[in-house]
This record gives C-alpha cells, sequence and structure tokens, in this order.
C-alpha cells in the first residue's frame, strides 16, 4: 500500500548525482521539444455523456440491490407463510448473494471478452425475469433456489460496472462516478424494502416481491437505452490459463487483498444487521407493523449521501482516514442500536449505514485504480470478497440473534469492524516500513498525496556521508 493508501505522509527523495546528470541540458530541450499530450478523451463531469452514463448505471444499481435483497424486509412473512425460523428465512438472502459471490468472477472474464456493456445488460434480463418467477415459489427450498439463480445471473454486473467506469470515466472523477453508482444500490435497496413493507402488509410478501420485479424491468430497459457504448474497451481472451493468472496476480498484491478484506468486512456487518433488523423491530418493546418496517429503511438515504460524497472524503483524509471514520462510525451505529428506545436504534442505523457505504465506495474504487491490468477480474474478485461477506454476515447475524438475541449480532458486527480497523493499521506500519526500506536518492512521490501535505526530501548518501548536497536539497536549504 502506498502511504498515500493509508493516508500516510507523503516523501520525496532527493535525486542522486547520477538521475542529476542524466537530466538533458536546455539547449538539447529546447531543440527536441516534446509534443504536448493528447486530450483524455474518456467522459468527465460536464463532458458528453457522463449525465447518461451516470444516470444509467444508477437505474442499473438500483435494479440490483433492490433484486437482491428484496426478500429482506420480508423476513418475518416469509417464515411465517413457508415455514422456518429466521436462520432459515436468512437463506433467501443469502444464497442471492452467495450466488453473486460465486459467479462474479467468471462474469468478469466473460465482460473481457464480450464488452461490459453486453454482460450487464445481460445480467439484468435473466435477473428481472427470475425476479418475476419468485413470488410463485411453492415452498422455502424452491424460493431459496430461484433467488440463488437471481443472484447469479446479477453477478455479471457490479464487476462489469467497475471495470466499465475505470476505462471510459477520467481518474480524477473515477471515485466520484463509483460513489454515484454505490449511491444507485443504495437507493435500490432503500426503495425495494420500503415498496415491499407496504405492499405485504396489504396483500402479503409475494404481491411485494412481484412489484420489485416489475420496477426492476423498467430500470433494466432504461439502463439499455442510457448507456454509452464503449470506447477505450479492448476485448481479452477468455483462455482459463490467463483467467488465472489475472486473479494470481491480483491475489498477490497485498493492497489488493487488504481492500478485499475490507470490503467484505463491512458488508458482514452491514449484512447482518439489515437482515435481523426486521426481527428485532417486530418484537416487544417496538411491536412494528410490517409496513413501518419496510419505511426504517429510508436511512439507506445516509447511504446515497455518504457514498456520493467519498470522494470529498477521501481528499480530506485520504483511504486510511476513510476507513477509519467509516470503521468508527459503523461502531458507534450498532451500539446505538442496542438501546431499547427507537429514536436512538434509528440514529443507529443511521450512522451504521453511513459509515459502510462510505467504506465501500471507497474500497471499490481503490480497486480500481490498484489494478493496472484485469480490472474486471480486480473488481470481480472485490465483488466476490464483498457478497461473502454479506452471505456470512446475513447467516451468522440470524444465527446470532436466534441464540443471544440482538446484542449478539450487534457483538457479531462490532468483531467485523474491529478486523477492518485492524487491517488498515496493518496496511499503514506496511507502508512506514516501506517507506523506511525505500533505498536512498530515489524518487518516492505519492500518486495521490493527501491536501496540504508537505512533501519532505529524504538526503541522499552523499548528504549523509557529509559530501556536498543534492541540488533538491541545495535549493531548500535543508536536507
Amino acid at each position: 500500500m502506498t502511504p498515500a493508501d493509508t493516508g500516510a505522509s507523503t516523501i520525496v527523495d532527493a535525486p542522486s548525482a547520477a538521475s542529476a546528470a542524466s537530466v538533458p541540458d536546455a539547449p538539447e530541450a529546447a531543440e527536441s521539444p516534446e509534443s504536448p499530450e493528447p486530450p483524455d478523451s474518456r467522459m468527465a463531469p460536464g463532458g458528453p455523456g457522463y449525465r447518461r452514463m451516470s444516470l444509467a448505471l444508477f437505474l442499473a444499481g438500483v435494479a440490483t440491490f433492490a433484486l437482491l435483497y428484496s426478500t429482506q424486509a420480508l423476513l418475518p412473512l416469509i417464515s411465517g407463510d413457508l415455514g422456518g425460523t429466521a436462520g432459515d428465512a436468512s437463506w433467501t438472502v443469502a444464497a442471492a448473494t452467495g450466488g453473486l459471490a460465486v459467479f462474479v468472477l467468471p462474469m468478469s472474464a466473460l465482460s473481457e471478452r464480450f464488452g461490459r456493456r453486453t454482460v450487464m445488460t445481460a445480467s439484468l434480463a435473466v435477473a428481472v425475469t427470475v425476479g418475476l418467477l419468485v413470488p410463485f415459489a411453492p415452498s422455502l427450498p424452491v424460493l431459496v433456489a430461484l433467488r440463488a439463480v437471481q443472484g447469479a445471473a446479477l453477478a455479471g454486473l457490479p464487476a462489469s460496472a467497475t471495470a466499465y467506469l475505470a476505462e471510459e470515466v477520467t481518474p480524477r472523477a473515477l471515485v466520484t462516478a463509483i460513489g454515484l453508482f454505490v449511491a444507485g444500490n443504495s437507493v435500490g435497496g432503500m426503495s425495494g424494502r420500503i415498496i415491499t413493507g407496504w405492499v405485504a402488509q396489504e396483500w402479503g410478501w409475494r404481491v411485494a416481491v412481484g412489484v420489485i420485479g416489475l420496477v426492476a424491468v423498467g430500470c433494466a430497459v432504461a439502463f439499455r437505452m442510457l448507456l454509452p457504448a464503449p470506447t477505450h474497451f479492448t476485448a481479452g481472451s477468455l483462455r482459463p490459463r490467463v483467467l488465472v493468472g489475472t486473479v494470481r496476480d491480483h491475489l498477490a498484491n497485498p493492497l489488493l487483498r487488504r481492500l478485499y478484506a475490507i470490503g467484505a468486512l463491512f458488508m458482514t456487518v452491514f449484512g447482518g444487521v439489515y437482515t435481523v433488523i426486521g426481527y428485532r423491530l417486530s418484537e416487544a418493546p417496538f411491536s412494528l407493523p410490517q409496513g413501518l418496517i419496510g419505511s426504517i429503511f429510508l436511512v439507506y438515504l445516509v447511504g446515497t449521501v455518504s457514498s456520493a460524497t467519498a470522494g470529498r472524503l477521501v481528499s480530506r483524509l485520504g483511504r486510511r482516514g476513510t476507513f477509519y471514520l467509516g470503521a468508527g462510525t459503523t461502531a458507534a451505529g450498532l451500539l446505538l442500536t442496542l438501546a431499547p428506545f427507537l429514536p436512538l436504534v434509528l440514529l443507529g442505523l443511521v450512522l451504521i449505514t453511513a459509515g459502510f457505504f462510505a467504506g465501500h465506495a471507497v474500497a471499490s474504487s481503490a480497486v480500481g485504480k490498484t489494478a493496472q491490468h484485469g480490472r474486471a477480474q480486480a473488481a470481480a474478485l472485490y465483488q466476490s470478497a464483498y457478497y461473502v461477506g454479506s452471505s456470512a454476515g446475513s447467516t451468522v447475524g440470524a444465527v446470532a440473534f436466534h441464540s443471544g438475541g440482538w446484542a449478539s449480532t450487534v457483538g457479531v458486527g462490532l468483531l467485523a469492524v474491529l478486523g477492518v480497523v485492524a487491517i488498515t493499521v496493518a496496511g499503514t506500519l506496511a507502508a512506514r516500513r516501506r517507506a523506511d526500506d525505500a533505498p536512498v536518492g530515489t524518487l518516492g512521490l505519492s500518486r495521490w498525496p493527501l491536501p496540504g501535505a508537505r512533501a519532505c526530501v529524504r538526503p541522499t548518501a552523499q548528504d549523509r556521508r557529509g559530501g556536498a548536497p543534492s541540488p533538491r536539497s541545495a535549493g531548500r536549504g535543508r536536507p
């Protein structure tokens, strides 16, 4: 992890005498001036196609999360209608996210060969078709199977969308663009749960998930009509050996491994809380009706704001600072939900949602920046880890609730938050060790320095021996 990746100080090594001697003199440079770089043709805010692209992927995010979590707010009704405990019903969520986690990497390989837009369109088409079949499931096992197929179909969209943005959007706008896509996820998750809650209260859970399927159809059609055709995509190979090699390269990158783990742990908290919260609020001392329980998910609006502003948080705090802020906010929210008073529980959900979406947006955008090749596979590995975290959180959180109540679910979430903090600290220490071990006389400027961070000059070996200072250090009057 580079210093900027963890928010560490930016260090610039003073140039060595050899590097200074290799710089051409002014007359030669004047005789052969460098040609100006061509303008970046990728999409940027205010440029052609950017608004259409943003709206298209926003709607894709809405459809993805509305379908993926369409049963989450309805678990008490599903377990009552089809039989089973909270843990049994939670598999309607865990199967969908698990199917996505398993198939996201193969789908990303297909997007490398056939194109991001093609795979995203096909994924949405299959997912909405299955979504229209879900209301007719005759039993819990059939419902779980359909949800697994639906999750597998949706797998083509998250990783392909991230890779599409990494290729078609300028690097400076990437965090914001991915933040808007994640904001669509939060709107989809929120609206899906609210709609299903109120519809189910009047007509049952089957009609509720059918309505979500129809909403997703509209989003899928609009997505295909709005998304600009890719102009920077280069078709790759479907050879398994190439895919395995690319995956091995990504997993060998310590920064990517840390980002994958952080995404999984954040989602473990989020998945566990929102899978079980319906049971908690339907029981004493709250005893809320299904419609009001669904309305609780209005707090997803906080996620829309926090994910869309993640770029500004990184500019102010750096990635490490943003991860710490997200983890601390999430932990505070978990503790507040232990209170027996509904306003405090709602405030806790607001903090959990804000912390989660900020951390997720920063981690996913960092994956796109870090991967220098096979971006779809890099993003797919992140999504796979992310949804494994969702499946684990949904299942473990529900089992913990069944065994020890809400306090046990909160305990699971706090352990995951501690994991985020530990991984971030480990990345910071690794970056500092690399900075200390870096050879002198080399340039170590971070690609994304923190605003206001002062660049320091590392003395060269010649400086340390007491010889003549390097031109850089001499100009500053200090090593």
